[in-house]
């Protein structure tokens, strides 16, 4: 067999590795045999933790709870309100869109169309300078 270089030559076949063997724990004499009495019941610390993991999962339970009444429902009822409110609004401003259109098209028949843009301008500027007259006074007061 040739040798190659970094390889070494002197390691065991499968047949020559011996397998470890498994030790048992020494068995307990009569002294430290453990009586079905005391197996059978929890010991203080095993009790200390139900007592202590019951108490967490009460207190996740009124938690849960307290955050559902308090918090969730309201703020269902918030998101429904304010959705209920933009779809109102949103429905308001699309019919005043065709409101305002079809009276445009009225002016437009009446006084043709550039005096009807000429009244609409017209109104809008003085609904403006109505506005800001109103906000000015209310912010001196």
């Amino acid at each position: 067999m040739s040798q190659v270089p970094g390889v070494p030559t002197d390691v065991p076949k499968a047949a020559e590795v011996e397998e470890p063997t498994l030790v048992s724990p020494p068995e307990p004499t009569v002294d430290e045999q453990p009586d079905e009495e005391s197996a059978a019941r929890p010991s203080v610390i095993e009790a200390a933790a139900d007592l202590l993991q019951f108490i967490v999962d009460w207190l996740r339970q009124e938690a849960a709870s307290i955050m559902h009444d308090k918090v969730v429902l309201p703020a269902q009822k918030l998101g429904l309100t304010l959705a209920s409110g933009f779809a109102a609004a949103f429905l308001a401003a699309l019919g005043l869109g065709f409101i305002a259109v079809g009276v445009f098209m009225l002016l437009g028949q009446w006084l043709t169309y550039p005096g009807a843009l000429l009244l609409t301008g017209g109104v809008l500027v003085l609904g403006a300078i109505v506005f800001t007259i109103i906000k000015m006074r209310s912010i001196q007061k």
